[in-house]
């Protein structure tokens, strides 16, 4: 059993795509076919179950998918090991992050790793459905690291760090009923319609709940995966929001929000179960020290 046919096995769980497979790996399908069928044939058995619309995993290939994710790891962590030991810290880091985090200044941290460890390959991704699919990421093995703004119930299976939290603010267009108030509650947003972040993200999943325990649950009339772009929504007239106290909102009337434990958290995350990998430890332990400035605009 090769390495090569463990990776293609996982690409294709993954995706159950033989196809999509084949692009992550920058593989013609047709090796990728050929190796998960010398797999099979060295293991005994069918690990997908094949039709002319879709790939699933076999019940034997179910099994085998923590298997084979456990002896990849182990692979890579023994090669980090001894290229540790032969010359310097070297591998890869892959690192999930928000399409908006206020002023943390990542480029920086990372910039900074990258000049103590430069044989350090660094893979910065966001994920379309936000902190919930960055930390599925992380939990599967797919990530190293992820900066998430999800609320604790939600951080199963993760080791996390608090980086700070914000308040929550309320943002209206011009004229609104709602304009004057000093502060806003929940209780009086309750039949508007809002302008948000799509479903995952943490902020998102939130008010949702929020609303929900009122038993007022709430419309969101327009979804923007970026936080940047909610002003030009709301001044359009198509909803109001409430968002994080980033700094982010320039240009718009934001009133603070007053609903009593309701803040969005700002935490960083690795696996569980499994120690961090050499690089993602160092990139923890700059952030723990502040070498490089990190600043976090967000209040405890």
């Amino acid at each position: 059993m090769e390495t090569r046919q463990l990776e293609c096995f996982v690409a294709v769980a993954e995706e159950l795509s033989f196809t999509k497979a084949a692009q992550r790996l920058y593989a013609v399908q047709s090796t990728v076919s050929a190796t998960i069928q010398a797999l099979e044939g060295e293991l005994g058995v069918m690990l997908f179950d094949r039709s002319t619309r879709r790939v699933a995993l076999s019940s034997a290939g179910k099994v085998f998918l923590p298997e084979a994710k456990a002896a990849l790891e182990a692979v890579a962590r023994a090669r980090e090991v001894v290229s540790d030991a032969s010359a310097g810290l070297r591998g890869s880091l892959r690192i999930g992050t928000l399409t908006s985090v206020g002023d943390l200044d990542l480029p920086e941290l990372l910039g900074g790793f990258h000049r103590r460890y430069p044989l350090v390959d660094l893979h910065v991704t966001v994920s379309t459905t936000g902190s919930t699919g960055l930390a599925e990421d992380v939990r599967q093995g797919r990530l190293d690291i992820a900066l998430l703004g999800l609320p604790e119930s939600d951080l199963a299976g993760l080791d996390t760090r608090l980086l700070g939290s914000a308040p929550y603010v309320v943002v209206l267009p011009d004229g609104h009923r709602l304009g004057e108030r000093r502060s806003v509650t929940l209780a009086d947003l309750a039949g508007e319609p809002f302008v948000d972040n799509p479903r995952g993200f943490g902020n998102r999943i939130a008010l949702d709940r929020a609303f929900d325990a009122m038993g007022t649950p709430r419309r969101v009339a327009v979804e923007v995966a970026d936080l940047r772009a909610v002003p030009a929504y709301v001044a359009a007239g198509l909803g109001i929001a409430v968002v994080p106290d980033l700094r982010l909102l320039s240009g718009v009337r934001t009133i603070p929000l007053d609903a009593d434990g309701l803040v969005w958290p700002l935490t960083i995350a690795t696996r569980a179960e499994r120690a961090p990998s050499p690089a993602a430890r160092l990139l923890l332990d700059l952030i723990s020290d502040g070498e490089f400035s990190i600043a976090v605009p967000v209040r405890d």
